[in-house]
């Protein structure tokens, strides 16, 4: 699959949209593999505490490198979508691997991504998103993603912390479901979410017994250069990637890769 001027007008309508097999069952279960044996990844792993005291575990890097985990984020079948979306050259934010583990996956609460960003971040403007591909199948059951369908329409909403994580103001969030709709987002492996960073979403604990791990980037525009906590990847223009995706001899991650360290 490739991303359409139809994926980009349901995107700009619901502040979201989902292209299905947008990678195939071998390269996701590639890029599962390395992910689960990367000792690097594992040492940076940290985890984020919910409202009820259970666990997300997320690694989460700044800079790209030589890894297989890059040359997802580079891809140019993402990156064709992401700068029809922005509408000039791409820079990376960040990736990050998420992992939900059975029965003691957290949730994530009610948040717009640009509510963190621009405060703690510096970045004026929302020319920015996210980019979700399912490395595991993704259910209501196991904490899929949730959307409030329309809601970046709504601009940027105060965000105050709940647990550890960074939640929108609970009274523009009820509000808004009251008038927009609900979408459960459930993927399957190589799906891949395009959604607006003011999109209001969240996702519930995992009481499955299953993981659910995903692999998210955030992309901005070039020209959208933060004014503080300031990475160099954030306003470099990003080489589009079209490459062997199956290549065996694909490196984990590197040390330097600047990853987040939990304060």
């Amino acid at each position: 699959m490739t991303f359409t001027s139809e994926h980009l007008e349901t995107y700009q309508r619901d502040g979201y949209v989902i292209v299905r097999n947008l990678f195939t069952k071998a390269e996701v279960e590639r890029l599962y593999g390395v992910a689960v044996g990367d000792a690097v990844l594992t040492t940076k792993t940290y985890d984020r505490v919910d409202a009820s005291g259970m666990k997300t575990r997320l690694a989460l890097w700044y800079a790209l490198d030589d890894s297989l985990y890059s040359k997802f984020a580079r891809s140019a079948r993402i990156l064709q979508g992401v700068e029809q979306i922005l509408g000039g050259r791409a820079a990376h934010y960040h990736s990050k691997l998420m992992q939900k583990e059975p029965r003691t996956g957290g949730a994530w609460e009610w948040h717009q991504d640009y509510g963190y960003w621009y405060k703690n971040n510096g970045f004026l403007f929302p020319d920015m998103l996210s980019v979700l591909t399912a490395l595991t199948p993704a259910t209501q059951e196991n904490g899929c993603l949730q959307m409030i369908k329309g809601s970046h329409k709504m601009g940027r909403v105060e965000h105050g912390f709940s647990g550890e994580q960074v939640g929108a103001d609970l009274e523009k969030v009820n509000e808004a479901l009251k008038i927009m709709p609900l979408e459960y987002l459930e993927m399957e492996p190589g799906d891949t979410a395009f959604f607006h960073c003011n999109t209001l979403h969240a996702s519930a604990a995992n009481l499955s017994d299953k993981p659910r791990w995903s692999i998210i980037t955030a992309y901005n525009l070039a020209s959208n250069k933060p004014y503080k906590d300031v990475h160099e990847s954030s306003y470099t223009p990003i080489d589009f990637y079209d490459g062997d995706l199956l290549a065996e001899d694909e490196a984990g991650i590197s040390e330097t890769a600047d990853f987040l360290v939990k304060r």
